[in-house]
């Protein structure tokens, strides 16, 4: 057993909560096929893993990392793969991926998610159009206020955006448990068709009040830090997978922790980070088969206190 506190502490989170009761999870999946879930506003279905890029994807264009990177991203495609999630603040990551779905001929394969992140509404529309350049796109599917920074401001150019075709769907996010209050509010006020939260079986602080809040409003959810940074993986590093992990067709820890999160019904993808084609292929693995029912998610979560 890996006590709850150690793994809190790996990861630095500061918010714990118990694991509320869920009920049935609308999953849409074809045999050997990917796990999909519906956006609650629009009904379209997105695989249940995605890709996210935040410091994994920050690398010079002429790196000899790219064709890692290349590596990564056509395979998330191959194996159905859809969401990859990006910001202006990720450094080269928006560029990279642009020249990268461009070169690949995968762009039409891909639903692009990225952030604005900038004070002022004229600065915001700005940055967003630089982000449209970078994508080498004239739409990107869900445009989100990172961090809440301006949020009034930049939802209203949000909403202006979505209603002539630039963007698809809009969204807020935070990625630590502090801003859980105002992320709250502000699904409240401003109802974007996306929240974007941390969440992990170690910091499960999102399930007390923003997931069945996003279910209520009928909102996407996009989970970030599966893995709490990596410090979920590296308490269960060197320990043996429960055997009953393969009732769930389950095989690995990496799978293990992205099939608890996804399992919540309110989620509708996660978006671990990679740019690591093996760890790529294994994050993958989550998206498809069984998914743990109410009960194993509490025998799961049980391993972690």
């Amino acid at each position: 057993m890996i006590t709850r506190r150690r793994a809190v502490k790996l990861i630095g989170a500061t918010t714990a909560s118990v694991c509320l009761p869920i009920g049935s999870s609308r999953i849409f999946a074809a045999e050997g096929s990917p796990l999909m879930r519906a956006i609650p506003s629009t009904g379209e279905k997105l695989p249940v893993i995605g890709l996210g890029s935040a410091l994994t994807f920050d690398v010079p264009s002429n790196s000899p990392k790219t064709n890692d990177i290349t590596e990564v991203i056509t395979r998330f495609v191959k194996r159905g793969g859809k969401v990859i999630d990006s910001s202006p603040m990720y450094g080269n990551a928006e560029s990279l991926i642009g020249q990268i779905a461009g070169k690949s001929g995968v762009s039409k394969s891909l639903f692009i998610a990225t952030k604005v992140w900038i004070k002022g509404k004229e600065a915001g529309i700005a940055q967003m159009e630089r982000s449209l350049d970078r994508f080498q796109t004239r739409t990107i599917d869900l445009m989100q206020v990172h961090n809440l920074v301006d949020v009034v401001a930049h939802m209203s150019t949000l909403r202006e955006w979505k209603s002539k075709g630039r963007i698809r769907y809009t969204g807020i996010t935070y990625s630590e448990p502090q801003g859980f209050a105002e992320i709250e509010r502000n699904m409240k006020s401003q109802r974007p068709d996306f929240v974007q939260i941390n969440y992990s079986i170690a910091d499960r602080g999102a399930a007390q009040r923003i997931l069945p809040l996003a279910q209520e409003l009928r909102m996407g959810v996009i989970i970030n830090r599966p893995f709490g940074s990596g410090g979920v993986i590296k308490a269960v590093s060197g320990r043996p997978l429960p055997p009953w992990a393969a009732e769930f067709d389950c095989h690995s820890w990496a799978q293990f922790l992205l099939k608890w999160v996804v399992s919540h019904p309110a989620v509708t993808c996660v978006i671990p980070a990679t740019n690591n084609p093996q760890h790529l292929e294994d994050n993958m693995g989550a998206g498809f088969g069984q998914l743990p029912d109410a009960k194993t998610r509490q025998r799961m979560a049980a391993l972690f206190g």
